[in-house]
């Protein structure tokens, strides 16, 4: 799909359902060609991405410097304080020089505008890494795993438990709505999504004719669903609010018992690291309803497709 081609990767908001639906396909296509033996697809030969992390990565930093070769490319991989930008370069400064270097930049940031700032000016494709409001590349590598275990990735009753102003849930949210799922959020009072980020999913919603809704009940929100998420409920930034988190989302921890609830074929996911204990037992992070592996996984498969159409 040309109309991919030198895009930003910011939001799951900027792209239609049919541009999901590609990356989706070629995100699949990859993870085939992978496991049928070809280690290299050569189609960013020549190729370098700039990955930088204000944020501390696992799955992210491997799973995008894995991409690049498997692609037949480079990454170089820096820290906010090992650029210029940590000893007071503007971004705007910063984002016209790399430009210059590399052919994609993928920056994990703490404030969501930083990423929009450097995107206004670098004139080469800049991806979210995951952003305080957003985390666009995690959505696409869950509908991948939602496809894969269920079967399709429409139709579905997805529940999010737990913290319901997470920058996970609203590109989950934004994704599912526009594939065609119904979506419900179990969290507390004072937890609830981003108002902007709602408002575009109710309008997606009522396009696709689908469901979005809050509750307020963990057993309401999982009762019945196909797949049941959930992620920390206290995020890097936010370690300063840690006890009331904790005190006021622990109703919401997901169980043994409350996935007795969801469907008998229902899927447990979560984009780790996990916080076991907290919002997710080892009971249902190691049990059968579990696919958080292989969810971990296709980052690297949906990354890739998101890469190689991008460039």
């Amino acid at each position: 799909m040309k109309a991919l081609k030198g895009r930003d990767f910011i939001s799951i908001a900027d792209f239609t359902t049919e541009e999901l639906e590609y990356i989706l396909k070629t995100s699949a296509l990859m993870k085939s060609r992978f496991y049928s033996g070809e280690r290299v697809i050569p189609v960013l030969q020549g190729r370098t991405l700039l990955l930088i992390f204000q944020k501390p990565s696992t799955r992210t930093r491997i799973s995008f410097e894995v991409a690049m070769r498997q692609l037949g490319g480079e990454a170089i991989s820096l820290t906010w304080k090992e650029m210029q930008l940590g000893r007071g370069e503007t971004i705007a400064d910063t984002a016209r020089v790399i430009s210059r270097y590399v052919d994609a930049v993928a920056a994990r940031v703490f404030s969501h505008e930083d990423l929009v700032e450097l995107a206004r000016h670098a004139s080469i494709p800049v991806i979210n890494a995951l952003s305080n409001k957003e985390h666009p590349c995690q959505a696409v590598g869950d509908m991948l795993t939602i496809w894969e275990k269920k079967g399709r990735y429409s139709g579905l009753t997805i529940s999010f438990v737990g913290d319901g102003g997470d920058n996970v849930l609203h590109s989950l949210l934004l994704i599912a709505v526009k594939l065609g799922n119904n979506v419900r959020v179990g969290t507390a009072k004072g937890y609830d999504p981003d108002p902007a980020i709602w408002k575009i999913a109710e309008e997606e919603a009522e396009k696709k004719n689908v469901t979005v809704e809050i509750v307020r009940s963990p057993e309401e929100a999982v009762r019945g669903v196909d797949v049941v998420y959930t992620d920390v409920w206290v995020s890097m930034g936010q370690e300063s609010e840690a006890e009331k988190r904790i005190k006021d989302l622990t109703p919401f921890r997901v169980t043994g018992e409350l996935m007795k609830l969801a469907k008998e074929d229902a899927i447990f996911m979560h984009c780790l690291p996990a916080k076991r204990g907290y919002e997710v037992t080892d009971e249902v992070m190691d049990g059968p309803h579990s696919v958080v592996w292989d969810q971990a996984e296709n980052r690297l498969h949906t990354q890739k497709a998101i890469l190689a159409l991008l460039l």
